[in-house]
Formats: structure tokens, sequence, C-alpha cells
């Protein structure tokens, strides 16, 4: 996803984009196999700022293995950047607290390391993510898994000691045997989790980005900030006017790992947009490919020809999973989820060199926004 703002003349412009890759940036972070790689605003604090006493404040720092940044159109004396820097990290920490894979002290982390069947009581905003995790999971006939982290690792893409080694076939087996989220439940009443397999390992890195992105943008509205742009690692919320006075124009990188270009703009507003792709995170062995994207059905990386897959929603943390379990899908049967479920999906279908483009009529009216 780009970040693409038409400028009066003679300000600069702000322009930023998000592909797909992960770089791990502290081992106690994060480390995210369906994030895009950020290109952070190429001109944030040269730029003369907007017109009429606004200012474009621009905060960014290191989370989940990733980069954010959070852009907000405000009149100067508005905000205290410190303390908002600080109250913004501070949300970023408590996801990560809870949901993070690498921080071996998170509450999901101890979770996965028990071996207990019994109810366990999780914090709210935990219980939330694991809900919608299984929501979606339940709607894409389990191509979204979160308990497929033990496959995504013996592949080398997950959070330990990256390889480009293709596992034995028996070893792919064994490791399936420990995934389904149909041995998840939950209880609504008390917030509480179990699991019917002890050996059970939930990974959330196709959701809690989204989620945070989600915890930023209420805590700016709750501040009474009309204004915004949240992005963290690609997945983005905007509300309000960019610096020109118009909707955000946010890109969607055309999928290619050799360049950064624009496939197609479109219009955000009080939206979520994520986008998972295969082009960035995979290795490449005797001529073939393997993306970080596993299917749960074969265990395996996706084999079909669809390259990426962004979708907008209300809820960033929704749209962050959807995409993941569209792509899972393919361009066939991720498309006919997409149709049936009124999904506002964008999907990207490799044809020899060259891109079908396939959107759904919820994101066709997005585009055209845009035009």
């Amino acid at each position: 996803m780009i970040e693409y703002t038409r400028h009066r003349k003679n300000t600069c412009p702000d322009f930023s984009m998000t592909g797909h890759t992960e770089t791990p940036v502290k081992p106690a972070l994060f480390s995210f196999k369906f994030i895009p790689l950020c290109f952070i605003s190429l001109c944030l604090y040269a730029c003369e700022p907007p017109p009429a006493q606004q200012q474009l404040v621009v905060l960014s720092g290191l989370t989940m293995g990733t980069t954010y940044t959070v852009k907000i159109v405000t009149p100067e004396s508005k905000l205290d950047k410190i303390v908002l820097s600080e109250e913004i990290n501070l949300r970023l920490e408590k996801v990560n607290a809870q949901m993070s894979t690498y921080l071996e002290t998170s509450v999901l982390s101890l979770f996965n390391q028990s071996n207990t069947k019994d109810w366990v009581e999780i914090p709210a905003e935990l219980y939330l993510v694991i809900e919608e995790a299984l929501r979606i999971s339940k709607l894409s006939n389990n191509a979204f898994d979160i308990t497929i982290g033990p496959v995504v690792n013996l592949w080398g893409f997950g959070p330990g000691k990256q390889s480009s080694v293709i596992p034995e076939e028996s070893a792919i087996h064994e490791a399936l045997g420990n995934v389904g989220s149909q041995n998840i439940h939950l209880d609504a009443k008390t917030h509480a989790i179990r699991k019917d397999n002890p050996d059970l390992y939930i990974d959330l890195s196709a959701i809690a980005k989204g989620f945070a992105v989600d915890v930023i943008a209420d805590y700016l509205d709750v501040l009474g900030i009309n204004n915004y742009m949240v992005e963290i690692g690609g997945e983005i919320k905007t509300r309000g006017i960019n610096p020109d006075n118009k909707f955000w124009h946010i890109g969607i990188e055309k999928p290619v790992d050799d360049q950064r270009t624009v496939q197609s703009v479109v219009v955000l507003n009080n939206t979520g947009m994520a986008t998972s792709g295969d082009y960035r995170n995979y290795f490449e062995k005797n001529g073939l490919r393997y993306s970080h994207t596993i299917d749960p059905a074969t265990g395996r990386p996706i084999t079909h020809k669809l390259a990426s897959v962004t979708v907008l929603h209300p809820s960033t943390m929704t749209a962050d999973a959807m995409a993941t379990a569209l792509l899972v899908l393919g361009p066939e049967h991720g498309f006919e989820l997409a149709l049936k479920e009124n999904i506002s999906a964008f999907f990207l279908v490799r044809e020899g060199d060259n891109f079908i483009e396939k959107m759904t009529p919820q994101f066709k009216q997005a585009v055209s926004s845009a035009e």
C-alpha cells in the first residue's frame, strides 16, 4: 500500500509505500509473516506545513517487528507530540505484552507454553482478537487458522531461525497434527479460553497488527482528532482529510519484488485497509518459489497464481485477517467468498509477467472515488 496524495503547488509531496516482507527489529517483538515493508514518507520534515494554520504531525517508531507511522492534520496548538508519542507507544506495548509470540512472558506465549486443558482467563483485548480470528476461520472453511504456527515454523518462516529447507512429508504430517482452530474454545462470560490439544500453538501475526491499528485509531478518536492516518507495517486506517483537504488516497503496490510501483489507488475515510501477498517473504529452491503463506489444508505454501489481496473494512483487524484468508483460498474460491460476504476486496492474479485485476463491487466504488 502507498499513501498517495496530490499536493498543492510549491509544497513537498508526502508519499509512503508499503509492500510485503518483514524485518524483525527486536527479538522481544512480534515477527509477522503476513506484513508489508514500509517506505515511510520520503520528506516528512522537509515539507512546508499545510495551509490554514493546520500542521501535519508525524509520529513514527518500531513495533511488532516492523515500523509504525501516525500522521495527524491538526491545529498546531492542539497536540503535545511528546505526550501523544508516549501514549501511542504504551498502547502498542500493551498489545505486544498480550499477543506477541516473541515475548516469552506475553499472555499468549504463556498460554502456548502451558499444557493445561483447563479454562484460562485472558484480557478482553486478546479475547476479542481470538474471537474474530475464529469467526473468520469458520467463514473461510479454515483457510485462516491461527494454529498454523507449527507448520509455518517448520518451513522456516516463524519466529525461530530462518531456513530454506523443504520439510519432509512426515514432518509436515506431524506438524499438522497440532493444527486446528476447532480445538480452541472461548467462554464469553468469563473471557476465558481453553484448548483440547495441550500442544496447540496460537499465532496472531495475521490479525494482531490490524488490531493494533484500530487501537491507535480509537485512541485518536477519543482525543477528538478527526483527521489522521495510522499505519503499522502496511496495515492502515484513516479518518477525515489529508493535508490537501481531501480524503486520504492510498496506493496499492504492484506485487513484484524488484521495484516499488503503484498498481491502483483507493480513497479511504474511516476505513481500515490491509494487504496480504506472497511476493516479499519467500525462498526459492531448485527453481521453485516457496511462499510464507501456508495453506492449512495441505501444510504447504500456496501454489496458485493469486499474488496479493487487499481488503477494506471498518475494522482493520478484520481486514487484516480476511486478506490472509482470501489469499490462501486463491483467485477463484477467494473471490467467490468475497462476493458472497459482500467484502470490499481487490485481487491481483499473475498471468505471465502481468497481473489481472479482480475486484468486488464494493471495492470498485473506492477505486472510482480516487479517479
